[in-house]
């Protein structure tokens, strides 16, 4: 296909962003044209926003913009909040069905920067299939939030699990990799993680963050932490074999314990003592079963929600 019949889907996931959704799409929007008059992309490319159960007026937005340029603007919405993953792969798999060579997903704040979609294509016609946006710094974070990110990539790493630092959702998808993706099933798919799996080739584009103009950011702590957790549970297994690795090392070391309790009883004749520290070994050890058994039950979780087969989300309606 040449390179400028290449038609482009720019996939953004909303949850509650009346504030800056208007402006966030019309910048795009100018994007999208701006790179439509060079010839690199199809005039029928487009923007496909993803409600996912925005209590403000989000929707009511994308019906607006949908009305003001037709079908340049498309969407839909969820019957309730997903998150922001299923909302990534909402927005993938629906922008797939409707049709585009390659896909490019990116925050609603608009904190990345939307002039290196015009890079990223550039890389997709020369023949990557995966364009993984990398921000240069993290100066925009707080200092918990810069650490605990770059902790998380660096954890993943050890796992065996090869997501490069400071890499986000902001990236370019082509149609191959999405009909990949549309063959993968489960619930609590990892999109970094997922696209670094699969093989397809893979370049790298560096950008700066913005600050964000509007509204607050929907990430908390808690958020961030349940999307670390599902990260290194739907993709290594690496924490249940340190686990076993820890069982060993314990059961090896009470036995020398016990070798030297009954040498000091029946051999030298002493008391045993260390009764403070047996106290603390308990406690330590008691910690690290209990430390143990909460990441066997977070690998149990993931069993236990595939193993429903649940739907990953549900749409009330969709416009196109």
């Amino acid at each position: 296909m040449s390179e400028n019949k290449s038609r482009l889907a720019i996939v953004i996931p909303c949850f509650n962003e009346e504030l800056i959704l208007k402006q966030t799409t019309e910048t795009l929007l100018n994007v999208l044209n701006g790179i439509i008059d060079k010839g690199k992309i199809s005039a029928d490319s487009y923007i496909y926003l993803v409600d996912d159960g925005s209590k403000d007026s989000t929707w009511e937005i994308i019906e607006n913009l949908h009305s003001a340029y037709g079908e340049k603007i498309k969407g839909t919405k969820f019957i309730r909040n997903y998150g922001n993953q299923k909302a990534l792969i909402a927005g993938l798999l629906g922008a797939r069905n409707i049709g585009c060579d390659c896909i490019v997903s990116i925050d609603a704040d608009l904190q990345q920067d939307e002039n290196a979609i015009e890079t990223f294509i550039d890389e997709f016609h020369k023949g990557a299939d995966i364009v993984s946006g990398i921000r240069n710094d993290r100066k925009t974070d707080s200092f918990f939030k810069k650490y605990t990110a770059l902790c998380f990539y660096k954890l993943m790493n050890i796992l065996g699990v090869k997501i490069p630092p400071n890499h986000s959702d902001f990236r370019l998808v082509s149609k191959r990799g999405l009909d990949i993706l549309a063959q993968y099933n489960e619930e609590g798919l990892f999109l970094r993680g997922f696209f670094h799996e699969i093989g397809l080739k893979t370049s790298y584009v560096h950008f700066d963050v913005k600050p964000r103009a509007l509204g607050c950011s929907k990430f908390n702590f808690f958020s961030l932490t349940s999307l670390a957790l599902n990260g290194i549970t739907a993709f290594s297994i690496v924490p249940l074999r340190i686990i076993a690795a820890c069982g060993v090392i314990t059961m090896l070391g009470s036995v020398l314990l016990a070798l030297e309790v009954l040498a000091e009883k029946y051999i030298f004749h002493t008391t045993p003592g260390g009764w403070a520290t047996l106290v603390i070994l308990m406690a330590f050890f008691g910690g690290l079963q209990i430390f143990c058994l909460g990441i066997i039950g977070e690998y149990l979780g993931q069993i236990f929600n595939e193993v429903k087969a649940r739907p990953r989300y549900i749409k009330e309606t969709e416009i196109l």
